[in-house]
């Protein structure tokens, strides 16, 4: 199909006029006619014992607005969401500065922000023992956040909140689970040096009777199967469209090796995490298998903040990662992690089988060191990728065999932002996963890594997100993207101008649309996972594909003063009313 960008009218390509039916998509009268919807602005919570008993006699109130849209531009909807902050359920299980949070969602709503995004920390809910759930603080906020017409993304955060880059607030695992740990720290993951990360227990450990006579995955399923049960109305009424499976470390599919905590610093290649007594034993089990009982783990890989040319196993000509040692370890590691995501994926999917919802993971976006050989940080993180392997295939595959959206990090970051020293790559790494994503025909969504503010950042997300620009079929087009994260600098002038601006170009110019399956997103209950193909298949199939084709700039950009220009006309039209 002819791409609707060689049609475009400069008046279109600055972003100008989408909403009002430019005349690319006009062929004939017919085309031509608008499509009046009514829309529901603000509906009467669904009103539950749990959640809102005292006013469960109330008439349900409901508002409507008309709303025109331009159904070809629909195609082209980006919804987004917004992160809550990491601490707004505090770590004593209560929703502290409730009057506060229903002022910045008041102000989300009218920005036309589709919804919202919160972690739902293992931390608090099961705080107090084994299976002593307290969901009630998360449900009052669930109830907030369904009062103010939002959607809301749920994280399954099996991870500690704290020592990773942008947070600011403390919550460990459970303090139980930790306790397990004092008396066998191998539960944790463990670098060379011995070291433990306590941020999230060691996918050595998923199978292992060790917490009370459970397995690791066994508690994540647990969790996530209460979660469904105490937060059914919120599901079922169609609040709840995600749940994002936490997987590792900041609830990414990934080992924890680069960690502040640890005295990681970036741009540093970081340390396998592969030390513990579980991992060691099922790796000299499997080189013994092989016939090669000699080979070790690495102890030639350097430090967190190493160069990898400067050491012995990452140096780009002859190094470790080269040879059949290395080649046999780098597959080892990379694939206990997608075995780990790959059961985990499987649990979450039979919780939520049938729901009206998606099931999502996130992988992390390593872009230092991308522009190398040995793509040293990607490689100590487990995502075996190389110039003639393809780390992430493997992984779109897994995320197409539980129905699952791959999540990806640093949508907003250009090679040119970086330090030239850190050889990063994050347009061309963007190009690439979010390609495997598509080439496997999965959802692929996307987060910002860092917070911005400004024109050029918001501008390189709208590019990532519909990569060709915009076309009469939409495609490529990102699933949803969620920024990270609310705050007062947010919500404060310019920026909150900015955002907005940011918020109707990813929406193609159209007003906020209530109805999903208007811009092909309608969701239909969570299938079973498909059982067809095998992970060996999967770890075989790494040949490189040319990534899909991107323009040099979108074609829907926030100009230079723009968001202030609006912000001025709506102050003096304010004012004069």
């Amino acid at each position: 199909m002819t791409s609707v960008l060689g049609m475009m009218n400069p008046n279109l390509i600055n972003g100008r006029n989408l909403h009002k039916g430019s005349s690319i998509f006009v062929q004939d009268e017919e085309t031509k006619k608008r499509v009046q919807w009514r829309l529901s602005i603000k509906e009467g919570s669904l009103r539950t014992h749990q959640a809102t008993a005292s006013s469960a006699t109330e008439p349900k109130a409901t508002e409507f607005n008309t709303t025109t849209y331009e159904d070809k531009m629909l195609t082209n909807y980006v919804p987004v969401y917004v992160m809550l902050q990491l601490g707004v359920i505090t770590n004593d299980n209560v929703l502290e500065n409730e009057e506060s949070l229903k002022k910045q969602l008041k102000k989300l709503k009218q920005s036309q922000v589709d919804g919202v995004m919160v972690d739902v920390w293992w931390g608090i809910v099961e705080s107090k023992g084994p299976k002593q759930y307290q969901w009630s603080a998360y449900r009052n906020l669930f109830a907030i956040v369904q009062s103010f017409g939002l959607k809301l993304q749920a994280i399954m955060s099996f991870h500690r909140c704290g020592g990773n880059i942008g947070d600011d607030v403390n919550i460990p695992i459970p303090k139980w689970v930790l306790e397990i740990g004092d008396s066998n720290p191998d539960i944790f993951y463990t670098n060379k040096s011995g070291n433990r990360n306590k941020e999230c227990l060691s996918l050595s450990v998923d199978n292992l009777s060790l917490f009370r006579g459970r397995t690791a995955v066994e508690m994540y399923r647990d969790y996530m199967k209460s979660f469904r049960e105490n937060m059914e109305d919120f599901i079922s009424s169609g609040v709840i469209i995600d749940i994002e499976v936490g997987l590792g470390p900041a609830g990414e599919l990934r080992y924890p090796s680069y960690s502040e905590t640890q005295g990681w610093v970036f741009p540093g290649i970081g340390e396998f995490q592969c030390y513990d007594k579980y991992l060691r034993s099922d790796y000299e089990e499997e080189v013994r298998r092989i016939g090669h009982p000699e080979w070790k783990l690495p102890e030639n890989a350097g430090e967190y903040n190493s160069v990898p040319g400067e050491t012995e196993f990452f140096e780009y000509s002859n190094g470790t990662y080269l040879k059949e040692e290395g080649n046999f370890f780098l597959s080892w590691y990379s694939k206990k992690l997608l075995l780990h995501g790959d059961q985990i994926l499987d649990e979450a999917n039979k919780v939520f089988l049938g729901c009206k919802l998606k099931i999502a993971a996130k992988v992390s976006g390593i872009h230092w060191w991308y522009k190398t050989e040995s793509h040293a940080a990607e490689l100590t993180a487990g995502y075996y990728n190389l110039k003639n392997r393809d780390g992430y295939r493997a992984i779109a595959k897994i995320m197409r065999r539980h129905h699952a959206i791959l999540n990806f990090t640093c949508l907003e970051m250009k090679n040119t932002e970086q330090p030239a020293k850190a050889k990063s790559g994050p347009q061309e790494l963007v190009q690439q996963v979010l390609s495997s994503g598509w080439r496997e025909g999965i959802e692929v969504a996307g987060e910002n890594a860092l917070p911005r503010f400004d024109r050029n950042g918001y501008n390189q997300i709208i590019l990532n997100a519909r990569p060709n620009g915009v076309k009469q079929d939409g495609k490529p087009r990102m699933f949803g993207f969620t920024y990270l994260r609310l705050s007062d600098k947010l919500l404060n002038e310019p920026n909150f101008s900015t955002f907005k601006m940011f918020l109707k170009r990813m929406h193609a110019n159209q007003e906020y649309c209530s109805q999903p399956e208007r811009y092909n997103h309608e969701l239909l209950p969570l299938e079973r996972s498909r059982n067809d193909e095998s992970l060996e298949m999967f770890m075989e199939e790494t040949e490189p594909f040319d990534p899909f084709p991107w323009l040099d700039e979108t074609d829907m950009s926030i100009r230079p003063f723009e968001s202030v220009l609006s912000l001025l006309r709506s102050t003096f039209l304010r004012k004069k009313s």
